[in-house]
């Protein structure tokens, strides 16, 4: 029984190495963005810049807490991920803050249309793009099996879709 159980713990090894490197990606791209836009290329920071940042920051962090969640899941061999309350609301609550940032970042390019102003209207952009990849459909294929089976079957629900449609 207890062979049974090290080799599932070691199984899990690569996963929760995995997981813990997604969370960690997620939390370090939130302060590094601003670092080099701002800090070291120079973009102004605008209305529509800081609309876009703050969304693409808010889906990384959802990101971040998936991943962390998703890994206390393994670590316990838990049914339910933990959190699945906080998702299902945040996969709603979402939609309109996105709405209104992207609103606000389109209007900072229309307001003043030079290419400092576009990186907001990215940001909120790349942020949608995010939403959909945590929230509905695998937008994210950073693995050769991952491209393979993209290439083979095309898009599939993302993890925390399935995570959340196994206990609604």
């Amino acid at each position: 029984m207890q062979t049974t159980s090290r080799s599932a713990a070691a199984a899990s090894r690569p996963v929760r190495r995995r997981l813990r490197s997604l969370a960690t990606g997620e939390l370090a791209n939130i302060p590094l963005h601003p670092l080099i836009w701002i800090g070291v290329i120079g973009v102004p920071v605008t209305l529509g810049n800081v609309a876009g940042y703050l969304l693409f920051a808010l889906l990384l962090l959802e990101g971040a807490g998936y991943w962390l969640a998703k890994l206390r899941q393994v670590d316990t061999r838990g049914r339910e991920l933990p959190g699945a309350r906080i998702f299902r609301l945040l996969r709603i609550v979402n939609l309109p803050l996105l709405a209104v940032g992207v609103a606000i970042a389109a209007y900072g390019v229309v307001d003043d249309p030079a290419l400092a102003s576009w990186l907001g209207l990215g940001y909120a952009l790349f942020a949608v793009l995010e939403h959909v990849n945590y929230f509905h459909l695998q937008l994210s294929y950073d693995r050769r099996a991952d491209l393979r089976r993209l290439r083979a079957f095309g898009l599939r629900r993302s993890h925390l879709s399935r995570d959340l449609a196994q206990h609604p």
